[in-house]
C-alpha cells in the first residue's frame, strides 16, 4: 500500500471484531473518506467476514498473526492507528500493542485486565513517547462511559462552581445486555493469574494499581451492601468496578490532578430505595460472593469453559444488541457541599452492540480529533487522551448521551 491507512481492524474475524468492521463499512463505507482494512491470521476468513458485512475487494484484508513480532511490525507501518479485539489480551496483546509502540502507530484495544496493563504500562512508556505513539487501554464499556462520565461531569462542576468534585459516585442506574465471551475469558484468565502470583490479587485490589508512583486516599469498599444517603437508593457492588476505577484515577493523575490528589471515586449498581432495594442489594452481593468463590475453583473454571459460557467469538444475535443499553448516573460534590449529577446514556447493549461503535470512534478521534502536539506519545486513557473530544464524536455517531441533570 503506497499510503497509511486510516485504521486497521486487528482479530477481525472475531465476534467483536467483525462487529467493529461491520459498523466502520456502514457508517464510513470503503475508499471513500476513511481508509482502512481488515487484519487477522486467517485471510479465508477474513475474506468471509468482508463478504457477511457486505464489503467488496475494495476493502483490503491483511495476514498477520498476533505471535508473528515481524508480521505486527510489517503491519502497524501501514497504518495510523490499530484497533485490537483479540483477547484476553494478557496472552494474546503484548506483541501487537509492544509493535505499535515502537513504530509511533496509534493502539486502542477493549482491555479490562488491569493486571496486565499495570505490567505494560511502564514497559510501553519510553518507546511510546519517543515513537510520539498514543497507546489507550479500554476503549469499551469498560470503561469509556465510566471514565468520560466523570471526565464530562468534572468540567460542568469547573464551568458552573469554578472548582473541581472532590468526591463522585458512579452509579449504574439500568444495564441490558449479555456480557460478551471475550470478556468473560479475560475475566478466568485474570482469576487464573490471581491464584498463581499473589502480587496479581493486590494489583486487582488497589484503586491506584494503574497510577504508578502516586497513592491517594482510601476509597469507598465496593464489594458489600450500602444506602447511598446522595442516590436515596440501596447500592449492591458492581462487576466492572475494579476495572473502571482505576482508569477513572489514572485520567486524573495523567491530566496532573485538576481535580485534586484527594480525588474520591467509587462504583456501584443502584437497587432501588425501601425494603424491596435492600432485599435486591443484598441478593446482588451474595450473587456477586458466591460467583468469586465458584471461579477461584479450577474445575469449576474448567466447567464453566467447556458448557455454560460464551466463547470467544460468541455473542448475542442482532435483536439482542439492538434491545439492549445502559443508563449510569455520575453524583459529584465539591468541597463546599455542592453537588452537581449527570447521566450517560447508552443505545446498544453495553458489552457488543455500543461497544463495537465505542472503539471506532476512539480510533478515528485519534486520528481525527486529537493532535499528537496535543498529547504526545505515551499510554493513556480514553479520558485524558480525548477527554471531550471523544465524548462529542460518541454524541455524534455512536449512539451515546451525555447530559447534566442539575
Amino acid at each position: 500500500m503506497s499510503e497509511l491507512l486510516d485504521v486497521i481492524v486487528f482479530g477481525a474475524t472475531g465476534f467483536t471484531g467483525r462487529l467493529v468492521a461491520e459498523y466502520l463499512y456502514a457508517s464510513y463505507g470503503v475508499g471513500g473518506e476513511l481508509a482502512w482494512a481488515m487484519a487477522g491470521r486467517n485471510l479465508d476468513k477474513l475474506a468471509k467476514v468482508r463478504r457477511q458485512i457486505g464489503a467488496g475487494e475494495a476493502l483490503p484484508l491483511i495476514a498477520a498473526d498476533a505471535s508473528d513480532a515481524g508480521a505486527l511490525a510489517g503491519l502497524v507501518r501501514q497504518s495510523r492507528s490499530i484497533i485490537a479485539t483479540v483477547g484476553p489480551y494478557q496472552r494474546h496483546g503484548r506483541g501487537l500493542v509492544t509493535a505499535c509502540a515502537q513504530a509511533g502507530t496509534d493502539y486502542v484495544d477493549l482491555c479490562g485486565e488491569p493486571a496486565w496493563m499495570a505490567q505494560m504500562i511502564p514497559a510501553l512508556a519510553a518507546p511510546a513517547r519517543a515513537s510520539g505513539a498514543r497507546i489507550v487501554f479500554s476503549c469499551g464499556f469498560d470503561s469509556i462511559p465510566f471514565d468520560l462520565g466523570v471526565v464530562f461531569l468534572q468540567d460542568e462542576a469547573r464551568r458552573r462552581f469554578g472548582v473541581p468534585l472532590i468526591r463522585v459516585r458512579g452509579r449504574v442506574r439500568r444495564m441490558k445486555g449479555k456480557p460478551s465471551g471475550g470478556t468473560i475469558a479475560s475475566l478466568l484468565a485474570t482469576v487464573e493469574q490471581m491464584g498463581l502470583d499473589p502480587a496479581v490479587a493486590r494489583t486487582m485490589a488497589d484503586p491506584f494499581a494503574l497510577t504508578p508512583g502516586f497513592r491517594g486516599p482510601a476509597q469507598p469498599e465496593g464489594e458489600s451492601v450500602a444506602y447511598d444517603d446522595v442516590a436515596k437508593a440501596w447500592t449492591g457492588p458492581f462487576i466492572m468496578a475494579p476495572i473502571n476505577t482505576k482508569n477513572v484515577h489514572r485520567t486524573n493523575a495523567l491530566l496532573g490532578h485538576p481535580w485534586g490528589r484527594d480525588f474520591v471515586y467509587d462504583e456501584r449498581m443502584l437497587t432501588g430505595d425501601g425494603a424491596q432495594g435492600e432485599r435486591r442489594a443484598r441478593a446482588l452481593a451474595r450473587t456477586t460472593r458466591i460467583q468469586n468463590r465458584l471461579l477461584a475453583f479450577a474445575p469449576t473454571r474448567a466447567l464453566l469453559r467447556r458448557f455454560a459460557l460464551p466463547k470467544p467469538g460468541e455473542g448475542p444475535d442482532a435483536e439482542e444488541r439492538a434491545s439492549g443499553g445502559y443508563d449510569l448516573l455520575f453524583i459529584g460534590q465539591s468541597a463546599d457541599g455542592r453537588t452537581l449529577r449527570a447521566s450517560v446514556r447508552g443505545d446498544r447493549d453495553p458489552g457488543y452492540g455500543s461497544t463495537s461503535k465505542m472503539i471506532s470512534e476512539s480510533a478515528l478521534c485519534l486520528v481525527r480529533d486529537v493532535g499528537r502536539t496535543e498529547t504526545g506519545g505515551g499510554v493513556w486513557t480514553p479520558g485524558a487522551a480525548m477527554g471531550l473530544k471523544l465524548v462529542a464524536r460518541l454524541q455524534a455517531h455512536a449512539g451515546l448521551t451525555f447530559a447534566i441533570e442539575g
